[in-house]
């Protein structure tokens, strides 16, 4: 019992950063579109839902006080980064392929229509086009680096639980 302790506190802590890593995701992702006016698509959005679970999870599973209850938030946490990455990825090949579309018509009114645009629409309304070519940042367009924050999280999340538990 006093070996797994430290080992959880340890996956405790590893949650809360990534909590953090995806608020200031989201946050760099806001001053991208009220300061330098980069309006979000929908599939900028549904990224945007992505890293809310993600850090919502995370908290909640750095708040559970047994190894259970963690290991369940870790799960929610790997599922949403999965989402996330299909999102992303779709971005990033909407964006290498600009004669096609990333279904605006089709997606808009669904992520519109999701609670989080009503309560915070300046946040959670698509305002874009998923084919406006935005300038990169350190030579990755947002939908890159969104995609490969997505695959670390589905990787390192698991990776990191395998290593703590393996020889408890």
């Amino acid at each position: 019992m006093n070996q797994i302790q430290p080992r959880l506190a340890r996956e405790r802590r590893f949650l809360l950063l990534l909590g953090v890593i995806c608020l200031a995701m989201l946050g760099g992702a806001l001053y991208l579109q009220v300061v330098l006016e980069e309006a979000p698509c929908p599939l900028c959005i549904l990224q945007r839902y992505a890293f809310v679970l993600i850090a919502l999870f995370a908290f909640i599973g750095a708040a559970m006080p047994g190894q259970r209850g963690v290991t369940v938030f870790e799960a929610l946490v790997v599922i949403s980064a999965v989402a996330g990455l299909a999102a992303a990825g779709q971005h990033a090949w909407v964006l290498a392929h600009p004669l096609s579309s990333c279904g605006v018509d089709t997606l808009q009114p669904i992520v519109d229509g999701l609670p989080l645009a009503k309560l915070l629409p300046s946040v959670f309304e698509v305002q874009g086009f998923c084919t406006t070519p935005y300038p990169p940042i350190l030579g990755l367009s947002l939908a890159q680096w969104a995609l490969v924050a997505f695959t670390l999280t589905v990787v390192l999340v698991p990776l990191g639980v395998w290593r703590n538990r393996r020889s408890s």
